[in-house]
């Protein structure tokens, strides 16, 4: 038998049903891996009790013939989501020590499902980054390394980057992660795995620590597309406590899977032929519209005229949705208090600063400006109105075609310490996954190669609204023509 930690989230959940193995045996088995991978820095908290707890609970069910869908299934969950009685931090020193007394709605989900816990997972703080680089905790360390000898530290992407470690280097099965601007899409394709950020509105907010109200959205990520359908049905769903939750019944995602795409037609932008994004980039990008023709799919050109504005307009929108999110953080209901002086608002500025780290505090500060009295026309009300024409031309787009694909990102992973001078040059990490959220689209990343280092990267699919069967089916496409089955080394 294979070793469990190097199996499939479904292989799992098969073997288990099958009775090949138990599900306290797979509990072990991760919670050994997690115990044994402190130098990945992936985990912030681990809870191997609760892994067990629910894996006692799967094998007295399945005694009783009375298995959920998660049954059996120990996942790691981003430090974003509340979960009760444990620390939720959102990777930030002004949250730690912070036990909510509630549970977020996905974890919830996922609990009702059977799902056991593995620990909390390692993120930018407060999701603002794009290489965990800004957790509190410090960096998490990408599994991967280069081909070329040396053994510099590479970034596993961000925010969610403690999550597609932890799947990457076999410390979980299947992880939660959230995307405001591309932090599902992103590290997914730096650590060569899949993750898909559903529709906005098809998984609750409710519970989850808030960036970017109107941007946020939590999303699954696996090792394969059939995974990533499993685990998003037991995450989504209307939840009346989220004002923004889409009340639309949840497909059965995975029994809907086809690599079928005859009659679909896949759109290319061609304003995604973006200059000095590496030539290997492009050469994956031509080969993932050869596989979606080999499935039936037939490719068309198609115009996103306004994709140029998406990513300054991401950065207007975002911090300032954060600035008005964050100033909950005050000293007094949650997390850390500095007393400073000054009386109450002395109180307040010692707090955030000695709680906000550097990038979370520059947010802030551009967040507050744009929305000051003087500067709230001239760019955040201009910027809603770039993000409508987004959505405009994204409609218009759908009209001559069913998906889009794309580049997930502009490169392979990067060293740490390599972009954290230039936050210019760490923003265009999202340039190609920041339009999809602004338009609220589903959208996927799955592996797609490697490059000549040896390091993953990643095809980007986006999908009309509503239709994640549709970014789950081309993504299944691409991943059976690509065959990737590389993995990183273990040196941890």
């Amino acid at each position: 038998m294979a070793e469990l930690t190097s199996l499939t989230l479904a292989e799992l959940r098969d073997g288990f049903r099958a009775g090949t193995f138990s599900a306290r045996e797979i509990a072990e088995g991760y919670n050994a891996a997690v115990a044994a991978s402190k130098t990945l820095n992936a985990y912030t908290v681990t809870t191997p009790e609760d892994a067990l707890a629910a894996a006692d609970t799967a094998d007295s069910d399945r005694q009783r013939d009375a298995l959920m869908p998660l049954s059996g299934i120990p996942l790691g969950i981003k430090d974003l989501f509340a979960t009760a009685g444990t620390d939720t931090t959102a990777g930030s020193n002004i949250l730690k020590g912070f036990k909510p007394p509630y549970e977020s709605t996905v974890t919830a989900n996922l609990r009702r499902a059977g799902a056991g816990m593995l620990g909390k997972l390692n993120m930018d703080e407060f999701a603002m980054g794009s290489s965990n680089e800004t957790s509190a905790y410090g960096p998490v360390i990408s599994p991967w390394k280069r081909n070329d000898g040396g053994n510099a530290a590479l970034t596993p992407g961000g925010s969610s980057g403690g999550s597609a470690a932890a799947v990457a280097a076999g410390l979980a099965p299947g992880v939660t992660g959230t995307d405001t601007g591309g932090s599902i899409r992103q590290p997914a394709a730096f650590t060569g795995i899949s993750g898909i950020k559903p529709t906005y509105g098809r998984c609750s907010r409710w519970g989850i620590v808030s960036f970017a109200s109107s941007l946020d959205q939590a999303g699954p990520m696996a090792r394969t597309v059939r995974d990533c359908a499993i685990l998003l049905e037991a995450m989504a769903g209307f939840d009346p406590k989220d004002s923004t939750s889409l009340d639309f019944p949840v497909p059965n995602w995975e029994a809907g899977l086809s690599s079928d795409l005859k009659g679909k037609r896949i759109g290319i932008p061609k304003e995604y032929r973006i200059d000095g994004v590496p030539d290997e980039i492009n050469a994956l990008w031509d080969r993932g519209i050869e596989w979606l023709k080999d499935a039936g799919a037939e490719p068309v050109l198609i115009s996103l005229p306004h994709t140029k504005y998406a990513l300054p307009t991401y950065y207007i929108i975002a911090p300032a949705e954060a600035s008005s999110n964050l100033a909950r953080y005050d000293g007094v209901r949650y997390g850390i208090r500095e007393e400073g002086s000054g009386g109450l608002e002395g109180m307040y500025a010692a707090t955030r600063a000695a709680g906000f780290g550097a990038e979370v505090k520059r947010r802030i500060m551009i967040g507050t400006y744009v929305l000051s009295a003087g500067f709230y026309d001239a760019y955040f009300t201009k910027a809603q109105r770039v993000r409508a024409l987004i959505k405009q031309d994204f409609r218009k787009a759908f009209e001559s075609c069913d998906l889009i694909l794309t580049p997930t990102a502009p490169s392979a992973a990067f060293g740490l310490n390599e972009k954290m001078s230039d936050p210019l040059a760490m923003y265009l990490n999202d340039v190609f996954a920041v339009p999809a959220s602004l338009a609220g689209l589903p959208a996927m990343s799955v592996p797609g190669g490697l490059d000549a280092q040896g390091l993953p990267l990643g095809l980007h699919l986006i999908g009309n609204e509503l239709d994640e069967q549709g970014v789950l089916n081309a993504g299944l496409a691409i991943e059976e023509r690509a065959g990737f089955t590389a993995r990183p080394k273990k040196w941890w």
